[in-house]
């Protein structure tokens, strides 16, 4: 095992992700200049497509992490019945879910069941379709509606944080379906789809737009609510969540339901942009 991959194992995920947490909401300026210089320097990030274009007027780092976007920055594809790109970032996989599996790298998946928590939401997937996007630190950390849907219900599963890099996804078995993440299940015109923030190592914090921060805190056990009576019907291409630093989105569609276009893993992808049709 890889020095890299056998310290994933090691650190004290939780510990170091709750310590980032803090860090990056810390507003005093001189610390926050510097970390969103770095970041901004080391990764390119582009931001002059953002609201607020002056790094230094952010008032801490995870508001520059989380910024908004201009409007037109991220134009929705026109055509009604294209699946929206939910997230900026790279393809890590995408194609048919296999008898309830999906792939994760060369000579690793996972199931269904185990990514959602829950062996009978799973049974609407089993031979439907999957996009893994992962968001870089460059990347804008909005996710957004791939479909026009109804909230039906958040799964929070307890797990890991274990890094979602290109070297873990590729050397830990079952990475997603380890890792705490937040569940969103959604009802829309064509059917069901559900959308999976998982969290990440030091990038572990999740927000949604119907509850606010949902992680952390982190989950003891999985936590299912129903969320039918509250009425939260998105447009397709709307904010939905973000990460609070950045990680992985799961898309999962049913069979006979919209489909997803060949994508490749490492094809860069833009949110907004058409994955497939309904």
């Amino acid at each position: 095992m890889r020095p890299a991959v056998a310290l994933q194992y090691a650190l004290p995920h939780r510990l170091l992700s709750r310590l980032v947490y803090w860090a990056t909401r810390w507003t005093w300026r001189p610390w926050k200049n510097f970390l969103i210089r770095q970041i901004s320097t080391r990764y390119h990030v582009d931001l002059d497509e953002a609201v607020e274009a002056d790094p230094d007027a952010y008032v801490h780092f995870n508001a520059f992490f989380t910024r908004a976007l201009k409007p037109g920055a991220r134009p929705l594809d026109g055509d009604p019945a294209a699946v929206l790109c939910p997230a900026d970032g790279r393809v890590s996989q995408a194609g048919p879910i296999r008898a309830g599996r999906i792939f994760q790298a060369k000579g690793q998946d996972y199931s269904a069941a185990e990514l959602l928590g829950d062996e009978a939401a799973a049974g609407k997937y089993a031979d439907g379709m999957f996009a893994t996007i992962y968001l870089s630190p460059r990347d804008y950390h909005r996710v957004h509606m791939p479909l026009a849907g109804t909230l039906v219900a958040s799964v929070h599963v307890p797990g890991r944080l274990f890094s979602v890099a290109p070297f873990a996804v590729q050397a830990i078995p079952r990475l997603f379906a380890r890792n705490e993440r937040l569940v969103c299940h959604f009802e829309g015109e064509h059917g069901p789809f559900t959308v999976v923030m998982v969290g990440a190592m030091l990038v572990s914090s999740v927000s949604s737009v119907w509850d606010g921060l949902e992680i952390p805190p982190y989950a003891r056990k999985i936590s299912t609510r129903d969320l039918r009576a509250r009425g939260v019907h998105l447009a397709r291409g709307a904010e939905m969540a973000r990460f609070n630093m950045g990680s992985t989105v799961i898309l999962l569609l049913p069979p006979g339901g919209p489909h997803l276009d060949a994508l490749s893993p490492e094809q860069p992808v833009r949110m907004g942009q058409r994955i497939g049709s309904a």
